[in-house]
């Protein structure tokens, strides 16, 4: 049981720093924001922030049999859980496997039941503890509002390496293209690592800076131990209110410009791009397909198509669809029969993760996987894992990666060029 009172906070943004600063001393951390402030994307967002830490009870595990036991403990606990599916989990649903190199050694499964939990909407901040801890809320109420402004200048130079060169990136697009024009596939979102070893980083600073910069409506601090999530994630990957389901896949991306006419332009360009227009369209009806596998009958809905929104770095090509759950499945079910997001996949699923586990060099992990959390009535909502940092401490290697949708119109060398765009913020605040 939990108890829950509220406080009224006088500047939710300066707070929400605060709020992370002081989580640093846990072993357990999942801190969620939605930059509202900044975002006109929020129509299904139910927090501002949110923020998980101390865990009374967890469950960590490879993917074997990982959707039965993740429901096991869901059905169990029935209180707020707070982690992370790894995109691996699909060796669980499909007979793949996962056999790239993973400097990370990352769960491909983690979540936990968290002792303090504090929610934020707008001014409105409540706060739920576990009775055992209770008594130390308005202490740790009082030691948050103490915290100072973090001072997040301080230089880290990391030396960042890149897994595949641009010229076996091209070969391995031409390959790619190969089995599209074979007919074995007909979308494949590409992926390649970039990576520092034995760089020590603060998890911390590098993080506020990729929010301050990104300002993403699904960004996450992740912390483990000795693992962390450093997440910018523009995308949610599905959402459980009631009994609907929302996932809004994203493709298609177009760089800002600092002059509005150019910028503009970069937008309506994005909106009108044939070859960007068909990625979308053909992720979202593999999306339609993914949720109608739990869906009660003919409740699969598109509510919006490849419209565009603006993010702080890029444009972006967002679709909406949505379902009403069918009881006779479970809210792990729902998640089981569309994971992982068809946006890091492609199209038919099975085929294009298997072509990509084949010409990509490094293990996805919890990149292309999901972080977000469940509530105590089976509700819940998780982002897409992209434009994230990820970070062993233990052997200090850092890691970060990006990809595109290859389709039948793809010239190699321009999506080579978007995997840069896309990892331009990751790249600015490691340099």
């Amino acid at each position: 049981m939990r108890v829950s009172i509220f406080k009224s906070i006088s500047n939710p943004i300066v707070f929400k720093e605060q709020l992370l600063c002081w989580s640093q001393q846990f072993r357990e951390i999942v801190f969620l924001d939605s930059n509202s402030e900044f975002n006109n994307n929020q129509k299904y967002s139910s927090y501002d922030c949110l923020l998980a830490v101390d865990a009374f009870t967890s469950i960590k595990t490879d993917f074997h049999n990982a959707f039965e036991d993740l429901k096991q403990y869901q059905q169990t606990t029935r209180d707020w859980l707070f982690g992370y599916l790894t995109y691996d989990l699909k060796n669980n649903t499909e007979v793949l496997q996962s056999n790239n190199f993973d400097g990370l050694d990352f769960p491909d499964l983690f979540f936990f039941q968290p002792k303090k939990l504090f929610l934020l909407k707008g001014n409105q901040l409540e706060i739920q503890y576990l009775n055992m801890c209770d008594d130390e809320i308005d202490e740790d109420f009082s030691a948050i509002n103490a915290i100072q402004k973090s001072d997040v200048d301080g230089v880290q130079v990391v030396e960042i390496q890149q897994r595949i060169s641009k010229e076996k990136y091209i070969k391995k697009v031409s390959k790619m293209l190969e089995h599209i024009h074979h007919g074995a596939i007909y979308e494949a979102n590409f992926c390649m690592e970039f990576f520092a070893e034995k760089s020590a980083i603060n998890p911390l600073e590098i993080f506020l800076k990729l929010n301050k910069i990104s300002k993403a409506p699904f960004s996450a601090y992740f912390k483990n131990d000795k693992q962390f999530l450093l997440c910018a994630s523009p995308e949610r990957y599905l959402k459980k209110e009631g009994e609907q389901l929302i996932s809004q896949p994203i493709k298609g991306t177009a760089k800002r410009f600092l002059n509005a006419n150019d910028d503009e332009n970069s937008k309506s360009e994005l909106a009108k791009d044939p070859k960007e227009r068909a990625e979308n369209i053909m992720i979202t009806d593999l999306v339609r397909n993914d949720l109608s596998r739990t869906a009660q009958r003919k409740s699969v809905e598109v509510l919006e198509l490849c419209k565009v929104y603006s993010f702080e770095q890029v444009h972006q090509m967002i679709s909406t669809v949505t379902s009403n759950l069918d009881s006779q499945y479970s809210i792990i079910e729902a998640i089981k029969y569309s994971f992982p997001m068809g946006s890091m996949t492609g199209a038919p699923k099975f085929s294009a993760m298997n072509i990509c586990e084949e010409l990509e060099e490094s293990k996805r992990g919890l990149y292309s996987g999901a972080i977000g959390y469940f509530r105590p009535n089976g509700d819940f909502d998780f982002n897409v894992v992209i434009r994230s940092i990820l970070y062993n401490q233990t052997n200090k290697y850092v890691s970060f990666s990006v990809g595109s949708a290859i389709t039948a119109q793809s010239i190699p060398e321009k999506e080579y060029e978007e995997c840069l765009l896309k990892a331009k913020a990751m790249c600015e605040v490691l340099s």
